[in-house]
Formats: C-alpha cells, structure tokens, sequence
C-alpha cells in the first residue's frame, strides 16, 4: 500500500482527501495498489477533526517516515510550499501539487531536482483546476508542434463578464456577486482581476509548448477593470464576445521570440471560447499536425480540482520518473528588465473614446455616452501612441482590447 501525506488542509487539500477514500478503488486500479493517507501537515489545530490522528504541524515526520511515498502540496504561494516540496523531492518522494505560482516560478528547477533524484513532479490541477490540458499537451499531443494556445483560464473573471453580458452588471456589481457567491477574494481580488492568476497559468502552458522556462514577470497582464457593459454590447454588435485570454503564440521563424500575454479581447462568435461562461475554463491548442483541439471544464472549486490532484498521485506511483521523459522544459533566464512577450505583431483593435476629437479610421458603432469601433491593422505601440495623443487632439481613449485572429 502507497502512503501519501497532505500538505495544507483547506479546500483543495480537504479535497483531495475525500477523493483518494471515495474514489479508493478506482485510484487503487489506475495505480496498480491501494493508496493512503498517512499525513495531513497543517499548523493549524484540527485536534477535534475526525482525522486528528494524522495531523502533524512539521514535515519534518514526513520527510523520516520512509514509508512516504507522495507529497501532495496544496498550501499554495512560494513560502513555505517551495521548501517543503524541494526537500520532498530532495528526500526521494514524488510530488503532486496545485500551485500554479510555484509551477510557473520554479517549475524548470524542480523539473531538474526531480529528475535528479529519481522521481517525479507533477501539477495537472495547477491549470485548468479539474480540466484536464497539461497531460493531452506532454503525452497525447507529443507528435504535434503547439503554435498558439488560447486560454480563458480564470474562472472568476469569465464569471464576472458573463453577469456583465446576460444581467448588465456594472464591473464593481459583478465583482461584489463574484465575493459573494466566493469566486472572488474578499479582501483583495486584484489576483483574479489584475491578470496574475492567468499569467501564471500560461507561463506554464507556454513552457511546456516551447520546452523552456518562461516566467511570469516576462508575460505582461491586463485585467478586466476597464471593461464596461458599453464596451460588452459595442462588441455583441460587432460580432464578438468580451474573454479574458491567455495566449501563447509561436511561429515556426520566431522560436526565439514567442508572444505570451494575458488580456481582454474580442473573441469572435465562430470562436469555442466565446461560448464559454460562468466559471469554467477552456483552452484552445493550435497544432501542426491535429490542428485545434480545446479542453473545456470547471476551472475551479474543491472536488474538480482534488480529481486532477488524486490523477497525478496514481500516475506518480505508476509511472515514476520516467513521465519526465516527456514532461520537462528547459531551465532558462528572465529576459530582464525593459524586456518581455508582448505581441508586436499588428492586428485588429477595439477602442472606446469619449469626446468629439476625430479618429482617424475608427469604425464606429452605438455605444451610448461614447464612441467605440475598430482599428484595423495596428501595432499595440500605434494603439499607446494613440493614447498618448488623445488630449492634444480632442479625444480619450478610455479602453482599448485586441481583436483575436
């Protein structure tokens, strides 16, 4: 029998410790031989959870107990979580964890240290929550060359514009149901709103397509605060729905220079990912040889994710570190400062302006107490020139989102 230990007891890890006893059976035959768990790390006082007895406040009996055979990680952030599963990994333990910072920070360093002490690594619910898309991308689509990936990644943002779309919600209305309801942090939501948690995610889909570390900090983000119900129903009538995407682009000539960003953009309607709703995910992967293929699911929430988690452990004592024949990307460097992905190439543009300055070329539509339309044929540096120029010409750009191609 294969022993595991939790590390962090909230949603996920609570999760993921209903799945592996409910779903016992089924991990056993996926595995190849029951799994249990020994362990639960977490420094708070569960003296009077029904599991007390595997409760411990240090991993230090973890990482002794010579029985331990997985590591899950669900605490999440960098500290402590990175220490803890570099000395799990270190000590000859596999690694199954949800923390999409630690993947998208670390993720090539503890690829290397897993590799190097004969075990594995792996973080499927770190994208996509219980969808899975890291697995199809390292395995199933190991034959095809991935060119762009397409991501609504973020779940309560996606659920935000939704109630933006169908109820005309303001954004700080559709902000206040998304706390509400808990999709939304509370105290501060700018994670969710501000682009980081989809920066994270595609700096690991992105390192995993292009087979060397990329790094959140080089992925620039823009969220949705911008983003009004004019700007939702000028788009409906231009033929497109309002997405947050995640996008990694590489042309088979710029290998050197990938485009990897995250903002809101015009998704057009023959799109898969402008049909997707509420708090689920969708990524659309491009490829040489399928062409598309999308993976769609919840993106969140407590048994969907601990699903992909309890996958990841009965893969890890099946397969071991030979998975990382196929899972691994390259350690590699920040592209350092005044540097980034940022898509350079030129492409269609929505923008709102408010006042009676002309602008040259824009297509207009209705949009009440403004002017919005389309640009086309811009470089995002042409779209911040125009900006720039705004006052000194009678107008305000009050937003701006790419069209997708």
């Amino acid at each position: 029998m294969a022993k595991v230990a939790i590390l962090g007891f909230g949603t996920v890890g609570s999760g993921v410790l209903e799945v592996l006893r409910t779903g016992a059976q089924g991990i056993a035959r996926r595995a190849g031989e029951a799994v249990e768990v020994k362990y639960i790390c977490d420094i708070r006082d569960f003296s009077a959870h029904p599991d007390a007895a595997l409760f411990v406040n240090s991993i230090e009996p973890i990482l002794s107990d010579g029985e331990v055979r997985v590591v899950v990680e669900t605490i999440g952030g960098l500290d402590p979580a990175y220490y803890y599963v570099r000395s799990a990994l270190e000590s000859g333990r596999h690694v199954v964890t949800s923390n999409k910072e630690l993947v998208a920070t670390r993720g090539a360093e503890l690829l290397r240290i897993a590799r190097d002490n004969g075990v594995c690594f792996l973080f499927e619910a770190s994208v996509g929550g219980g969808t899975p898309v890291i697995t199809p991308m390292y395995q199933c689509l190991s034959a095809n060359r991935i060119g762009e990936v397409l991501g609504v990644v973020n779940g309560t943002t996606n659920f935000m514009l939704t109630k933006m779309s169908r109820e005309g919600l303001s954004f700080d209305e559709a902000l206040r149901e998304a706390q509400r309801l808990g999709y939304a942090e509370t105290i501060d939501p700018s994670a969710d709103v501000d682009g980081v948690d989809a920066q994270r995610k595609i700096s690991i889909l992105a390192s995993i397509a292009l087979g060397r570390h990329i790094y959140p900090q080089d992925v620039p983000a823009r969220g949705i605060r911008t983003v009004s119900t004019a700007d939702i129903d000028a788009a409906r009538q231009l033929g497109y729905a309002v997405r947050l995407i995640a996008r990694m682009a590489c042309p088979q000539d710029n290998v050197l220079a990938p485009t990897v960003c995250v903002e809101p953009m015009l998704v057009p309607n023959g799109c898969p990912l402008a049909h997707v709703d509420d708090v689920y995910n969708a990524v659309l992967l491009r490829c040489d040889m399928l062409g598309d293929a999308v993976f769609y699911g919840r993106g969140a929430g407590k048994l969907p994710t601990a699903s992909a988690v309890a996958a990841d452990v009965a893969d890890a004592l099946r397969e071991g570190a030979a998975i990382h024949d196929s899972l691994f990307w390259d350690e590699a460097l920040p592209l350092g400062e005044g540097r980034s992905c940022a898509d350079k190439a030129r492409g269609d543009w929505y923008i709102r302006v408010r006042g009676d300055g002309a602008v040259p070329c824009l297509e207009s539509v209705a949009c009440p107490g403004a002017r919005a339309g389309l640009l086309r044929a811009r470089t995002e540096a042409e779209i911040d020139a125009l900006r720039e120029s705004g006052e000194a010409n009678g107008f305000a750009v009050e937003n701006w989102m790419r069209v997708l191609a």
